[in-house]
């Protein structure tokens, strides 16, 4: 019997956790990584070293492969181009993933398409930025390069001409965003197979500090149904008219009078639905597995009332292991899953899952874990 071989660039959490959804199913992965340190190099039994900027590399490692997928959104798009020329099944596709790179390219397309956005412009330089802003409501304005940025990165909160000036300086064209009074960020994710079946999960409440993502509410509280399902099919929507294969996030603001507007997306497994691991009836990596091999996608609903996803961040205290004992014995149901990454001050090294009926216990006990294994917490 002959299984698929799934070939995944990118060697961080995001495809350590998409091998360990197709595991179950028998699916062999090949990984292009760029150290055997990375956090998938450490699992994955074909490990490829390479530049995924690299054409030629890129094209040694699909040998062999059925499928390629993605941990990031970066590999250059012509190199995708000419895999597929080469008879290369490329999923999400360069045609998909061209919005996910260049956040210019994607507000053109999602303004076609009369998805709900905030004001916003391509801006050549601190004038032009003056200019977005005085056509608005004034400062502050949010700049964000094109390319490239992530956890906050490559974002700046603009309060003046003064504060200008830094975007420019990276060489790639800025995109001014109008700053959006919202009363919180949501998340609806959905996962599109090839032939065009898709799923939803429920939309989640993605709570933010210092630009990182820090705790997941699935599904999000006090939400009205209407709003949900609303952004849902915005979700739904977006995948199709693009043209995404696999999962696809979209990060929407909440506004005070009931509106979502779309903030980015993300083509690929996203933080917004590591809580799917434990607290859906298909996580979206097996989701994400089985759409790139256009299998029959699998049950997106919550197995309970609430799931709360916690990130464990780097700080001062790097034996985490030795946290286990207080953490498994303190709370039984807890579910811990760590990405193998040395423990650095900020960096994203695992997260908790927990889950119930009572919302208030369940954030209180994601919290505690994810602190006490961070070290931030000590009883």
């Amino acid at each position: 019997m002959t299984f698929p071989v799934v070939g995944m660039v990118g060697g961080g959490q995001l495809a350590r956790m998409t091998h360990e959804a197709g595991i179950p199913l028998g699916i062999k992965f090949k990984l292009l990584s760029d150290t055997p340190a990375d956090s998938a190099a450490q699992v994955v039994s074909e490990v490829v070293i390479g530049d995924y900027r690299d054409l030629d590399t890129l094209r040694d490692f699909a040998s062999g492969c059925d499928v390629i997928t993605f941990d990031h959104e970066h590999v250059p798009l012509e190199h995708l181009r000419a895999l597929e020329a080469d008879g290369i099944a490329v999923r999400p596709g360069p045609e998909a993933l061209k919005h996910a790179q260049d956040k210019g390219v994607m507000r053109e397309r999602l303004t076609e398409l009369g998805a709900p956005c905030p004001r916003h412009r391509i801006v050549r330089d601190v004038a032009d930025v003056v200019a977005f802003a005085e056509e608005g409501d004034g400062f502050p304005v949010i700049l964000k390069t094109v390319r490239g940025g992530y956890d906050g990165k490559g974002v700046w909160f603009v309060r003046s001409a003064a504060d200008a000036a830094d975007p420019f300086r990276a060489g790639v064209p800025v995109l001014a965003e109008e700053k959006v009074d919202f009363v919180r960020e949501l998340a609806a994710n959905v996962v599109r197979s090839p032939h065009g079946q898709a799923v939803a999960y429920p939309v989640v409440e993605s709570r933010q500090v210092d630009g990182v993502c820090d705790t997941v509410i699935a599904p999000a509280p006090d939400l009205s149904s209407e709003l949900a399902g609303s952004a849902q099919e915005l979700a739904l929507r977006i995948a199709h008219e693009l043209g995404v294969v696999g999962h696809l996030a979209v990060e929407l603001f909440e506004t005070p009078d009931g509106r979502i507007l779309v903030n980015e997306l993300a083509m690929r497994p996203h933080n917004s639905g590591h809580w799917t691991m434990d607290g859906a009836v298909t996580s979206q990596f097996a989701n994400h597995v089985r759409a790139v091999l256009d299998l029959p996608l699998g049950d997106p609903r919550p197995r309970a009332r609430w799931t709360v996803m916690a990130n464990v961040l780097g700080g001062d205290y790097p034996d985490m292991y030795s946290a286990y004992l207080h953490c498994m014995a303190r709370d039984p149901q807890l579910k811990i899953h760590m990405y193998g990454k040395d423990v650095k001050p900020g960096r994203k090294v695992g997260h908790v899952n927990t889950y119930g009926d009572d919302l208030a216990d369940v954030l209180d006990r994601a919290h505690h874990a994810a602190g006490y294994l961070r070290g931030t917490i000590t009883e």
